[in-house]
């Protein structure tokens, strides 16, 4: 088979609107394209093919837009069987939801993508579990936990001056910040909902941000209001994090003790992190490279090749053709 035959194919086989990883995975299972053992990158091959069926106005297969943000791709002579109404040309229209069973990502997916994005900014981040505190049950403590906490050191060139500032007011040394993160947000509703849980987990930082893999580009300006009114940077998260973007920045604030000593105390994966950061404050000069080494052992591991982010994607079923 040729790669188009191989997607005609699979299309037939899965008989209902499909994003490029599913007919990917199709091809691959039943070995419609052999040659693609070979191919660093095939799943981005078939995404390119399957878009050149629709620019070329190819009138075998059709696209439209599914619930999560990314695209479906049918057979156009499947259209009746699978209750859509009857289309023309490429148009696009939001698919009613199929009875079968998609595989999607946890919110919790995102988290490594979003460890890659702040280690590119030289923060190392790591997951709250927010299952183990001891206040898991308890519906009052639903907003204290971050879902990532990061740590950013400040990285003076000079080592002189890096030990007078050090020496002087070593609070200037470092940054830590919170993460609340959402698979997506689409409504007015979650939007505030996700903005003031952000708000209430990120009382004991200095920087608090609320991250999503998807934002209606209709809340922009409600997004940017609420952020110049409470101080919450706001993170776009990207299949490749290397593309995510900062929306809107975070307003300085003075750490909260007595919130993160109330985390300390229901929380052992937040009391670790800050145990860690406080070993590196007070220890010399010389000792405090090996301990940052130390601290990122028990940080989230960022993705470090395209790879590796591709195949985390895939293995995650995290879309990686996401709409614009």
């Amino acid at each position: 088979m040729t790669i188009k035959e191989a997607i005609l194919k699979s299309l037939e086989d899965l008989q209902e609107p499909s994003t490029y990883l599913e007919i990917y995975r199709k091809i691959m299972e039943n070995g419609y394209y052999p040659q693609f053992r070979n191919n660093d990158t095939p799943e981005n091959t078939v995404s390119a093919q399957l878009g050149e069926f629709i620019r070329k106005s190819d009138s075998r297969v059709k696209r439209m837009k599914l619930p999560k943000g990314v695209f479906g791709y049918y057979l156009t002579k499947n259209e009746q069987a699978i209750g859509i109404d009857v289309l023309t040309g490429t148009t696009e229209t939001v698919i009613v939801q199929t009875s079968r069973n998609v595989n999607t990502y946890h919110e919790r997916d995102l988290h490594r993508l979003l460890a890659t994005y702040l280690k590119s900014h030289n923060i190392d981040a790591a997951t709250v579990y927010h299952e183990r505190s001891s206040s898991k049950g308890d519906k009052h403590q639903k907003w204290i936990h971050p879902d990532m906490v990061g740590i950013a050191f400040l990285k003076l060139e000079n080592s002189s001056s890096q030990a007078l500032q050090w020496t002087v007011n070593r609070n200037d040394t470092f940054k830590l910040n919170s993460y609340e993160i959402k698979k997506e947000i689409n409504t007015d509703y979650e939007l505030k909902e996700s903005f003031f849980q952000a708000v209430s987990n990120s009382s004991w930082a200095n920087h608090g941000f609320l991250v999503a893999f998807y934002f209606n580009e209709s809340l922009h300006d409600e997004m940017k209001r609420l952020s110049l009114a409470f101080g919450i940077g706001i993170i776009e998260l990207k299949a490749n994090p290397y593309e995510s973007r900062l929306l809107f920045p975070s307003s300085y604030k003075e750490l909260d003790f007595k919130t993160i000593d109330k985390l300390c105390k229901i929380n052992s994966d937040f009391e670790g992190f800050i145990k860690h950061t406080e070993k590196i404050m007070s220890a010399d000069a010389k000792y405090r490279e090996a301990l940052e080494r130390e601290l990122q052992v028990d940080c989230d591991k960022p993705l470090l090749t395209d790879a590796d982010i591709e195949g985390y994607c895939l293995q995650k079923f995290i879309p990686m053709e996401t709409l614009t």
